[in-house]
């Protein structure tokens, strides 16, 4: 399916590796030129060249961390009029509630709810006025179906879900979308850290953890970055104009809920 977005302007946060990564070849494909973003600059880069390679796209590489302002503003230098702005970035690690202080708790708000929302106050406007604009957040499973543990995440990112459900309709007029797409059990490295994890506070093997972890999932596997990327590419797509304010579960059925 052509997208009809070739050509269009792209920032991707956190797509080095693992889901965002996914979205930015999705993006490639459908044409886009894209900004993609690490904090590592060497994957990043090893990234970027991969992504030139196989899609012939314009790729732009801005190693920062999104979480500060200085981050954004190379992000922003980078590419001063998106089209499109998938926000992601990584979660707090898995941790019981009563272990996280104050300076914990503020640090994973501002990753997972500030952030996008700053990132967002800074492109919209702009996407109004063009009459075009895509905004995708990835989230997480857990703002449906909260994981012990991952409170601190699950929290920051439902907050984020209901401060852009009002956001979004009052854009819909200008051709500019914002959704959310939530994985859940994706083949990722934090899937795996959290199944090692799994493993060693149960004391058996990741195999065993691993195969626990995943009897939950309908499907019966984890979810890859290549299907959660060409899931977020759509909400992108002129196709998705009449989409707005929803939230997308890629989570092979694991949440059990039908609205």
């Amino acid at each position: 399916m052509d997208l009809g977005i070739a050509g269009k302007r792209a920032i991707i946060c956190a797509s080095s590796k693992g889901l965002g990564k996914g979205c930015a070849i999705a993006l490639a494909e459908a044409g886009c030129e894209i900004v993609v973003n690490g904090r590592d600059a060497s994957t990043l880069a090893a990234t970027a060249e991969e992504i030139r390679k196989n899609t012939g796209a314009q790729v732009t590489e801005v190693a920062a961390d999104v979480s500060t302002k200085k981050g954004q503003d190379a992000l922003l230098a980078a590419c001063p009029a998106p089209d499109i702005l998938i926000n992601n970035n990584g979660g707090p690690p898995l941790k019981d509630f009563r272990e996280l202080d104050r300076e914990a708790i503020l640090n994973g708000v501002t990753q997972n709810m500030v952030t996008p929302i700053e990132l967002i106050q800074a492109v919209i406007d702009g996407m109004c006025e063009r009459g075009f604009g895509r905004i995708v957040n990835i989230t997480s499973s857990s703002v449906y179906m909260p994981i012990p543990g991952l409170d601190l995440s699950s929290g920051a990112r439902a907050g984020l879900t209901s401060f852009l459900g009002g956001v979004a309709r009052t854009v819909a007029n200008r051709n500019v979308t914002i959704n959310t797409v939530l994985p859940g059990k994706m083949d990722t490295d934090r899937l795996t850290n959290n199944i090692k994890a799994t493993a060693q506070k149960t004391g058996v093997s990741y195999e065993e953890a691993e195969k626990s972890v995943l009897r939950l999932v309908p499907a019966g596997r984890a979810g890859t970055a290549e299907e959660f990327g060409s899931a977020c590419a759509f909400l992108c797509s002129r196709q998705a104009a009449y989409i707005t304010g929803q939230n997308l579960l890629v989570d092979g059925g694991l949440v059990p809920k039908s609205f």
